[in-house]
């Protein structure tokens, strides 16, 4: 793997392990802070929110001023994000820290494209330069609940506080590393033929197929992966047991990307998709046999190992639908697509983990993954194997 795939994946394991440090304490904060159960999760929400928000502006600033430049930027506005966020615990002020955590998923939002680049960055592999930036994130499944766990123990602060300069070290250190990346920007023009309107890539069965399985993944993972923390907490479980299930969640959702490149190349992205899809019902299967420490670190675990089959095939799988003039709103709009979803799982996964119940939730997964799993079974059959041209 050349050496700007590399920087970009050790970055994109910077930012992973914030996340999983915000994954780990943001609800607990929810808890503390907010008026009411129904708001919980409000703060994972405005983060996705602001992630959402990024999306399209981000692909398109990148296509400006370039790769380096937009990812710094990115990471500028979450350690702005971080300030108030600190500030915020400190005041005891829910709105503020909602505000915060929505500039702190700007920046996520613009790190969403770290895969992107990396496809770029070596565009005769793609699925494989996909993987090994996912499989940074194995670093951030170890470093991310125990650094939480150890900011909190080492330098005890009220409501977290400490955990978030924590995370302003992170997004510093991934500015400094970014600007030892060489990117080689290639000229529009390069393409032959005419861009395509927006709607056309759009509507290219393989492009809506790729972008449902990579909204199902992300939106299922995040709303248990969100409310897991919430129902550890209300069936007895301490702030360590569920910074554990959390850690082995992560290292399901990175661990398998060593390999993951390997089995799209050998059988093809929608059969990974399909399996990941299975994994994932085991993981809501599971959920339903009980409550026990065993039931939530296993369900967890496969959770996160299905949306890496998903996620990283169905990434592949759109980088294959459009032209490199037409890459800056093609990127956009899956990434809007993908987490506009994600980002309503956040709003009602507290609403309902605490209204309907844990299983109750879990039950109601079944229905999204149970669509695209048929739509995945008929796009296999129906219209996989007819040859696409997108030029």
């Amino acid at each position: 793997m050349n050496k700007n795939v590399l920087i970009l994946a050790l970055c994109q394991g910077l930012i992973t392990t914030g996340n999983i440090m915000l994954v780990t304490v943001t609800a607990l904060i929810g808890q503390q802070l907010s008026p009411s159960e129904s708001w919980i999760t409000l703060p994972v929400a405005t983060q996705s929110l602001g992630l959402l928000l990024a999306t399209i502006p981000a692909s398109l600033i990148m296509a400006k001023i370039g790769r380096k430049n937009g990812f710094t930027l990115g990471n500028a506005i979450g350690i702005i994000g971080i300030l108030c966020a600190v500030y915020a615990l400190e005041q005891s002020l829910f709105s503020l820290f909602c505000f915060a955590t929505g500039l702190i998923g700007i920046a996520i939002g613009f790190a969403t494209l770290y895969r992107f680049a990396a496809i770029e960055a070596n565009p005769q592999n793609p699925s494989r330069a996909i993987s090994f930036i996912m499989a940074s994130g194995i670093i951030a499944a170890f470093l991310g609940p125990n650094l939480a766990i150890w900011v909190e123990k080492s330098f005890p602060s009220i409501n977290f506080s400490n955990t978030f300069i924590a995370l302003a070290g992170l997004y510093i250190l991934a500015i400094i590393l970014l600007q030892f990346v060489s990117f080689s920007r290639t000229p529009l023009e390069h393409d032959e033929g005419p861009s395509r309107k927006l709607k056309t890539i759009l509507l290219q069965p393989k492009f809506i197929i790729a972008v449902s399985a990579a909204m199902v993944s992300f939106t299922l993972m995040n709303l248990l992966m969100t409310a897991t923390p919430l129902a550890m907490h209300r069936h007895g479980f301490d702030f360590n047991e569920s910074a554990f299930v959390i850690q082995w969640h992560v290292l399901g959702m990175f661990v398998p990307s060593l390999f993951t490149g390997k089995l799209i190349e050998k059988w093809g992205p929608v059969n990974i998709i399909l399996i990941g899809a299975l994994l994932i019902a085991a993981c809501i299967l599971i959920n339903l046999q009980g409550l026990s420490h065993n039931h939530f670190l296993f369900a967890l675990f496969l959770l996160g190992v299905g949306w890496n089959f998903m996620f990283i095939s169905a990434t592949q799988m759109v980088s294959s639908t459009y032209k490199n003039s037409e890459k800056a709103k093609s990127q956009a709009a899956n990434e809007f697509l993908v987490f506009s979803m994600v980002t309503l799982s956040s709003l009602s996964a507290g609403w309902l983990e605490s209204s309907l119940g844990w299983q109750t939730l879990n039950f109601i997964s079944i229905i999204p993954l149970t669509i695209i799993f048929i739509g995945l079974i008929y796009y296999q059959k129906h219209i996989y194997n007819k040859p696409v041209s997108i030029s």
